[in-house]
């Protein structure tokens, strides 16, 4: 009986013993895995963010992480104290995200403006150069230009300003495009155990309040075009533009 008890002992002990040398061997080999990666601290959304949260409120949020060097966003952040406390998260963070500067705003970029009575809201996708870098908020107005290359009917190629102050109801970021770490498709790479986004798109979602008719324009030259924003305040002047072609391009034109 007492072999036995010694017996059963000594097995819970090997057992103990062999388990906690596997967990050893597993947690030594994820770190090599890392260490091989180049990995960099960047900060990783522990807990989901939500819109419009300020990066003052975002230090129990998020964590600094090893992540390998080939996953890191250039835009990561790795110290909120860099940061302006006041700015906020642009779109909400999802747990696994990078903290990116990209991805947060000044507070009143995040802020609505009633449409005026009458009007309507219709939403443009626009790279940053061609909605005056980026720098739009609710509230401002802009001109809308709008290009196209030829076609049935059209010889040449046409850019005219067609809408005049129109008022911007709201700008934000494109949505993220999320992907599992390890970048390509089917990877198997279990280094880190959240998922870190990938690169955003470079675009900005502008709403427009427009009339019905202005709504049609928008959309024809967005779908079939290219679309342009100026800002464009209430003094400033609409004389002087035309149908532009190719022909006109370099004819002067007064400047006022």
């Amino acid at each position: 009986m007492k072999r036995q008890i010694i017996g059963i002992t000594m097995a819970i002990v090997l057992a103990a013993g062999g388990t906690w040398a596997l967990v050893a061997y597993v947690q030594s080999a994820k770190s090599d895995a890392v260490a091989g990666q180049n990995p960099v601290q960047v900060l990783v959304v522990n807990h989901a963010i939500a819109k419009g949260t300020a990066v003052g409120d975002m230090s129990t949020l998020v964590t600094l992480t090893d992540v390998p060097q080939r996953l890191v966003a250039t835009d990561a952040v790795t110290d909120l104290a860099t940061l302006d406390q006041t700015m906020v998260a642009g779109i909400d963070l999802a747990v696994g995200d990078q903290l990116r500067t990209a991805r947060l705003l000044t507070a009143n970029a995040l802020v609505r403006v009633e449409v005026p009575k009458g009007l309507q809201e219709v939403t443009v996708a626009l790279s940053p150069e061609r909605a005056v870098g980026g720098a739009l908020v609710a509230g401002d107005t802009v001109g809308l230009l709008f290009s196209f290359q030829p076609f049935e009917g059209q010889p040449s190629d046409t850019t005219h300003f067609t809408i005049h102050k129109v008022l911007v109801t709201a700008v934000q970021f494109s949505a993220l495009d999320r992907a599992a770490l390890g970048g390509d498709s089917g990877s198997t790479e279990t280094t880190v155990q959240v998922p870190v986004a990938e690169a955003p798109g470079d675009q900005l979602l502008v709403t427009l309040a427009v009339t019905a008719a202005e709504a049609e324009q928008v959309v024809f030259a967005s779908e079939f075009g290219t679309v342009w924003l100026t800002g464009e305040s209430a003094s400033a002047t609409e004389t002087g533009t035309r149908v532009l072609t190719i022909a006109d391009i370099y004819v002067t034109v007064a400047r006022r």
